[in-house]
Order: structure tokens, then C-alpha cells, then sequence
């Protein structure tokens, strides 16, 4: 399996046959070069979205329509989408699990928002969260934008996920310091890979304090694509 981060909270994720774009963004993605755009999305077999945020969905749909791939979503999002913009989607809802093909995927509370921008204000776009991935034997917990919240107490001992990709940046979500705290009250992970940092001035821009506070779990400070084989 491979890894690799596109900046912010976008990851591409290799596995099997399968290629798996999370939250891509891509345009106006400070961290993502233009000219390795096509390189970031070849081959991919699914979109999957946690929220509506402009910095995870902006490139989703225009994705959708290029790669002539799905939408794995939550339930009531993917199903406007299936019906307003004749898109192919996967909705389901949280507890809830679909299998890709050799990947399957849990969706999973997040404590956040979803929401588009419009002319009349934000309007609610389902709601967010966050994903349990499992594939090649390893099991993966894709937090999503979120705070610490007690319901990783269950996910963690639930699912038990050897690998964290979790929010770290701070203002929007978690900080690092967070991250470590939620790392190490609620889960095992032997790895941690912080991500929607680094993008901006108002986020954190190291993964020290995450580090610091999670001795004996390898945690990984990614680099824009750059492939992690775990």
C-alpha cells in the first residue's frame, strides 16, 4: 500500500488494483504544484469525500466528470449529486460499510461542519466525518476534519487501526497537541500521519508537538508526493 499526500488534507491512497483520491483538492491548493496535478490523479478509481468544505469537494465534481469515477460519500450529499448533477455515487451513512473491491470503507462520526458557500450564505451539505479503511491486512482511520470527541474512545477499541491520518492543524480542527492526546488516549496506531497543516499561516506548520507527545509511534511528517509504502 502506498500513501501519498497532495497537501492539506488530501491524500492518494494505492492499493491492490485500486486508487483511492481523499478529499483531493487540487485547485488552488497551495501545496500542490499545477504541474503535478494529472500525476496526482492517473489512474484513479475513486473519489471520497468527508465534507463540503470548499477545501476538500472544490475539485470533486469536476474530478468526477474527467476521471468518469465515483463519489463515496455520505448518504444524503451523494444523493443530491446523483439526482442534480447526474453524478455516480456511493452514499452511505455512518456505521455503515461499503466494499470498493478488495478495499472496504467505514464511515465514521467527526465533529465539525459541512457546508457550501452561496450567494444566500452557507448552506448544509449532509454532514461530516470520518473514515475506517481497511486493506492489505492494515486498518486505517482517516479522521477527517474534526475535534477530539469521545467517540474515538469506541472507534479506537472498535476497529483498532494500526494507521492514523488525522487533522492536526489547529483553528479549524485539532492541533497537534490534540492529535497527540486523542492518539494516545484512544488508539494503538503504530502510525500517524498528521495532515491539513502547513497549508496556511493560521496552521500549524510542524508536526513536532505531535510527535513529541506519542513516543514509540513512528509519526510521519509527509511530503507532498512523496509515496509512503506502509
Amino acid at each position: 500500500m502506498k500513501i501519498i499526500w497532495l497537501g492539506h488534507a488530501s491524500f492518494r491512497i494505492e492499493t491492490g488494483d485500486k486508487v483511492l483520491l481523499v478529499d483531493p483538492w487540487l485547485t488552488g491548493n497551495p501545496m500542490l504544484p499545477e504541474d503535478q496535478h494529472e500525476a496526482a490523479i492517473s489512474g484513479a478509481t475513486h473519489l471520497i469525500l468527508t465534507h463540503a468544505h470548499f477545501d476538500h469537494v472544490a475539485d470533486m465534481l469536476p474530478l468526477a466528470r474527467k476521471l468518469s469515477i465515483p463519489i463515496v460519500g455520505q448518504y444524503d450529499l451523494m444523493s443530491f449529486w446523483s439526482e442534480q448533477e447526474n453524478m455516480e455515487t456511493v452514499g452511505f451513512n455512518k456505521g455503515g460499510t461499503v466494499d470498493l473491491g478488495g478495499v472496504t470503507l467505514t464511515m465514521v462520526n467527526a465533529v465539525h461542519s459541512s457546508t457550501f458557500g452561496s450567494d444566500d450564505g452557507p448552506k448544509a451539505a449532509g454532514s461530516e466525518c470520518g473514515y475506517i479503511l481497511r486493506a492489505e491486512g492494515k486498518t486505517i482511520y482517516i479522521s477527517g476534519d474534526t475535534d477530539i470527541m469521545a467517540d474515538m474512545d469506541w472507534i479506537g477499541d472498535y476497529y483498532k487501526p494500526d494507521i492514523g491520518i488525522l487533522c492536526a492543524g489547529g483553528h479549524f480542527t485539532m492541533d497537534m497537541k490534540g492529535a497527540a492526546y486523542a492518539a494516545k488516549r484512544y488508539f494503538d496506531f503504530k502510525t500517524v500521519i498528521p495532515c491539513h497543516y502547513r497549508t496556511f499561516p493560521i496552521l500549524e506548520q510542524s508536526a513536532e508537538e505531535l510527535a513529541k507527545g506519542l513516543p514509540g509511534v513512528d509519526v510521519i511528517e509527509p511530503e507532498v508526493m512523496q509515496a509512503l509504502d506502509l
